[in-house]
C-alpha cells in the first residue's frame, strides 16, 4: 500500500511547498537578477566591440580628412561596414555635414547636432529610432595632427542584436531552471520514498494487519530516528493493548467464573432449602409409621405372616428415614464451631463405626499418631468422612485405606479404595445432589453433595482421582484452622 503522489496535505507536499517552492522561488530570484547583471555586461560588451572598431578606423579617417582624401574617407568605412556587427559607419565634418558614409542612411540632424556638442570632449554613445528598430551609434570625434577636431566618426549596430543574444540567454536560463525544478521534483520524490515514504507506508500497513485481527503483528523499526522511534512507541502501544485485552478477558473470565459459581450456589441453597423442608415433612409420618407398625407387629405371633410384612415396612421406613436425615444434613447450613481436634482420633472413630459393615474389606489406617490438634468442626468432618468411607467399603474389592498428614499448613485426609474407580466422564458431576451410579433404592446422590458442602465451609477442597490402590482416591485438603462462619 503506497502513499499517493499528490494528496490534500501529506508530507510530500508539505516538503514541496514549504521547502522545495521557496528554494525554487529564490534560485528564480538570484537567477532573474544573475540574468540582469550578465545582459548588462553583454551589453556593455557588445557596445565596446563597436567602440573597438571606431577606434580601429580612427587614425586613418583623421589623416584621409586631414589631407581632403575622401576616397581614403570612404575606404576606411568600407571595412569597418564589412564587420558583421556594424549597421553602419558615417564621417562628418566640422560643420557637422555628412562626407562619406557606408550602410543605411546616417542619424537626423537633432541627433548629429547633439552628438558633436557631446563630443566636443569625448565618446559618446546614444540609442535611436530607425523604422521602428532601436539602433546603437557611437559617436567618436576626429582630430588633425595639432589635436584640432576636424570631424565626428558615427558607427551604428542594431539593439536587435543584442536582444537576441539576450534572448537566447533568457531561453538558456529559463531550460537550466526547468531542468532544475524537475530535478529538485524528482530528488525529493525519490528521496522522500526512500527515507520516508516506504517506512511510513508500512507502518500504514502494519496497522492494517492488525485492524483485520492480526494482533501479534508487530512493526519493524527502520528508516531516521523519528520513525524508528515512532515504530518503537508504535509497537509498545500494540503490546500494551495486547496486555490489556488478555487482562480484561482474564477479567471477564473471573467474571464469568464468580457468576457460575454464585449461580451454582443459589441452586445448591435453594436445593437444600427444598430439601430441608421435604425431609421435615417426611418425618414426622415416618416416625408414626414405624412406631404403629412396631406395636402392631409385637401383637403379632412370629408365626403370622403379617408379623413378616410389618418388619420389611419397618425396615422400608427405616430406610427412608436415613434418606430424610441426608437430605436434612444436606440443607443444614450451620456455622461451623471449629475446635482442636486429633485427627488421628477422628478417624479411628469413623472407621469404628463402619469397620463391620463388611467382613470381607480390609480397613487400613495410616498417618502419624502424635499428629498435631486441627481446629475443625468435628461433627460435620465426621460426617463427610463417614459418607466417602461408605462408599469407598460399597465400591471395594478388599481394601480401603484412611491416611493423614500434615503438610505447609494444610491437613490432607485420603479416602482410597481398589474397587472399579470412577469413569473420568462423570468426575465433574460426582458432587452434584441427587446425582449417582448406584442403581434405584442403593443411593440417594447426596452423600458426596454433604460431604463436599462440610469441605467448602471448612475453606478446603474435596478432590477425586485414581487411586494406586485401583480404585477411586478422594482428598480432602483442609487448611490448619478452620474459618468462622
Amino acid at each position: 500500500m503506497g502513499l499517493p503522489l499528490l494528496s490534500a496535505y501529506s508530507l510530500r507536499t508539505a516538503l514541496l511547498g514549504f521547502v522545495i517552492l521557496p528554494l525554487l522561488g529564490v534560485t528564480l530570484v538570484v537567477g532573474a537578477s544573475g540574468l540582469r547583471a550578465v545582459e548588462a555586461r553583454m551589453e556593455a560588451r557588445l557596445q565596446e566591440d563597436i567602440e573597438l572598431v571606431a577606434r580601429a578606423i580612427r587614425l586613418p579617417l583623421s589623416r584621409s580628412l586631414e589631407r581632403g582624401e575622401r576616397g581614403g574617407v570612404q575606404q576606411a568605412l568600407d571595412s569597418a561596414f564589412r564587420i558583421d556587427q556594424v549597421y553602419g559607419a558615417y564621417v562628418y565634418d566640422a560643420r557637422g555635414d555628412l562626407v562619406a558614409a557606408s550602410g543605411p542612411r546616417g542619424p537626423s540632424m537633432v541627433i548629429r547636432r547633439e552628438a558633436r556638442d557631446i563630443t566636443a570632449g569625448g565618446t559618446q554613445g546614444l540609442y535611436e529610432e530607425r523604422a521602428g528598430n532601436p539602433v546603437y551609434s557611437f559617436f567618436m570625434p576626429l582630430s588633425d595632427a595639432g589635436g584640432r577636431i576636424n570631424g565626428l566618426l558615427q558607427v551604428t549596430r542594431h539593439r536587435a542584436d543584442f536582444q537576441d543574444d539576450l534572448a537566447d540567454l533568457r531561453t538558456e536560463a529559463l531550460v537550466v531552471l526547468g531542468a532544475l525544478m524537475l530535478l529538485f521534483l524528482g530528488v525529493v520524490t525519490l528521496g522522500h520514498h526512500r527515507a520516508v515514504g516506504r517506512h511510513v507506508s508500512q507502518m500504514v500497513d502494519a496497522m492494517a494487519r492488525v485492524g483485520r485481527g492480526d494482533r501479534d503483528f508487530r512493526v519493524t523499526p527502520a528508516g531516521p530516528h523519528e520513525l524508528r522511534t515512532l515504530a518503537k512507541a508504535m509497537n509498545a502501544m500494540l503490546d500494551s493493548t495486547g496486555r490489556s485485552e488478555a487482562a480484561l478477558a482474564r477479567q471477564r473470565a473471573e467474571q464469568q467464573a464468580l457468576e457460575t459459581r454464585l449461580r451454582e450456589s443459589e441452586k445448591m441453597a435453594a436445593i437444600g432449602q427444598l430439601a430441608a423442608g421435604v425431609a421435615h415433612e417426611l418425618g414426622s409420618p415416618l416416625g408414626v409409621i414405624d412406631g404403629k407398625a412396631q406395636r402392631a407387629r409385637r401383637r403379632l405371633p412370629e408365626s403370622d405372616e403379617l408379623h413378616g410384612v410389618l418388619g420389611e415396612i419397618r425396615s422400608e421406613v427405616s430406610r427412608m428415614s436415613r434418606i430424610v436425615r441426608q437430605l436434612m444434613d444436606f440443607g443444614r447450613r450451620n456455622p461451623l464451631h471449629p475446635r482442636p481436634e486429633s485427627v488421628p482420633e477422628l478417624a479411628r472413630a469413623v472407621a469404628g463405626r463402619e469397620a463391620d459393615t463388611k467382613g470381607h474389606i480390609t480397613l487400613e489406617l495410616e498417618g502419624a499418631d502424635d499428629l498435631e490438634a486441627v481446629a475443625l468442626d468435628r461433627p460435620r468432618l465426621e460426617q463427610a468422612l463417614g459418607n466417602l468411607l461408605q462408599n469407598a467399603l460399597q465400591a471395594a474389592r478388599s481394601r480401603v485405606r484412611i491416611s493423614w498428614a500434615l503438610a505447609h499448613d494444610r491437613l490432607r485426609l485420603v479416602v482410597e479404595d481398589d474397587g472399579p474407580g470412577i469413569d473420568p466422564a462423570i468426575r465433574d458431576r460426582l458432587f452434584e445432589p441427587f446425582f449417582t451410579t448406584k442403581s434405584v433404592g442403593d443411593g440417594t446422590g447426596l452423600g458426596l453433595s454433604v460431604a463436599h458442602a462440610a469441605v467448602k465451609d471448612h475453606g478446603g477442597e474435596l478432590r477425586v482421582d485414581d487411586s494406586p490402590l485401583g480404585g477411586a482416591r478422594f482428598t480432602l485438603d483442609l487448611p490448619r484452622a478452620a474459618r468462622h462462619e
